[in-house]
């Protein structure tokens, strides 16, 4: 247990626990909302570990896990599955969210990546709702048909063909397609933090 609680400080072992944390939850079918709920924490604080932007202790990383459930020497010996595929048909991607905005990602597993690449199709209307997103790393986009409005803190564009975009993912963004306008996307976040 002591050697454990030594490397919780050291900064590639954090970030191991937030990729392992991230591939086990989704694994389960948990969104980051759902367990901090299971575990009596915050969704911020699921996030932060995922991101690695905190140290956390033992007994927090146990509280999270009973959330799973899963017991800490099961956590610190899950392999995730093979990362080595590199060419993906298009009936491959994995969906990852359906509805008016369908997030198609690449790659099943995102273990020890350090990017995350969607296809995204937005029906007419699609919003990602009026409380804004928020979450660490940086974020790109290149829109490949449609019209897409962007709003990154206080600016906002509606973007067309061939228009792109790259910000900090920390500053509240929305994005949205005019009600007569499909819009697809392609975009990038690293870390995989969406």
């Amino acid at each position: 247990m002591f050697m454990i609680i030594n490397m919780l400080n050291n900064n590639d072992f954090v970030k191991d626990i937030g990729q392992r944390l991230k591939s086990i939850r989704k694994a389960q079918g948990l969104s980051q909302r759902k367990l901090a709920r299971r575990a009596g924490v915050t969704n911020g604080f699921i996030s932060q570990i995922e991101s690695a932007k905190i140290n956390t202790s033992i007994s927090a990383l146990k509280r999270v896990l009973d959330g799973i459930p899963i017991g800490i020497s099961e956590f610190f010996s899950y392999q995730p599955e093979s990362v080595d595929q590199i060419f993906f048909e298009g009936n491959e991607l994995i969906e990852i969210g359906k509805g008016k905005i369908s997030y198609k990602q690449i790659g099943t597993n995102l273990f020890r990546r350090d990017i995350q690449m969607l296809y995204e199709e937005y029906q007419p209307g699609a919003d990602t709702g009026r409380v804004m997103l928020s979450h660490q790393g940086e974020e790109a986009g290149l829109i490949l048909e449609g019209k897409l409005e962007v709003t990154v803190g206080d600016q906002r564009k509606i973007l067309g063909q061939g228009d792109a975009y790259l910000f900090e993912s920390h500053i509240p963004h929305r994005f949205r397609t005019p009600k007569n306008h499909n819009c697809i996307v392609v975009t990038a976040c690293t870390p995989p933090s969406f």
